[in-house]
């Protein structure tokens, strides 16, 4: 008789707690997305600046940068500043091209972006040839958002962002 009422209550309990969490996501409605100004506003340039600097330091500090492999960390750091845009193509005057000249344009922005990373990359492995191997696995865990791009924090691909369809 004993284990029929506890198999009974465990299943009281059991219902409750499912019950209680029907209710749980009932009440909480799926957050809408946010207005495009905030949206842009996670773009704000100082903020930005101010991140990277502060996982840079972060960085630094992990990595146990000494004397000698300070120059080494200003030239890295240095390489990993966002470029200098100029002003945002118009678009009036790109719809203004023809379909050949846009994407002749595009290949151009490709290329400029292309020469970017390139020049990063170069400095990244330049860096990393002055870290000891203890610092280099240091690096290799903290540089990148765990995965680098594409992978889980990293900046990816369409297949990293949510699906409009």
């Amino acid at each position: 008789m004993a284990s029929v009422r506890t198999s009974i209550q465990g299943l009281v309990v059991a219902g409750l707690l499912a019950g209680l969490g029907q209710a749980a996501m009932a009440q909480s409605p799926a957050a809408p997305p946010p207005p495009p100004a905030e949206r842009m506003a996670k773009h704000d340039p100082a903020k930005m600046q101010a991140h990277m600097l502060k996982r840079q330091a972060e960085l630094k500090a992990k990595l146990k940068i000494t004397a000698a492999q300070e120059a080494a960390w200003t030239t890295f750091t240095a390489s990993m500043q966002p470029p200098a845009h100029g002003p945002r193509p118009d678009r009036a005057e790109f719809s203004k091209l023809s379909t050949p000249e846009r994407i002749d344009k595009m290949r151009a922005q490709r290329a400029e972006r292309d020469a970017e990373m390139d020049k990063r990359g170069d400095a990244t492995k330049a860096f990393y040839a002055v870290l000891s191997p203890e610092q280099q696995k240091v690096f290799d865990a903290n540089a990148m958002p765990h995965g680098g791009p594409g992978g889980p924090g990293g900046h990816g691909g369409p297949e990293d962002r949510p699906h409009k369809g």
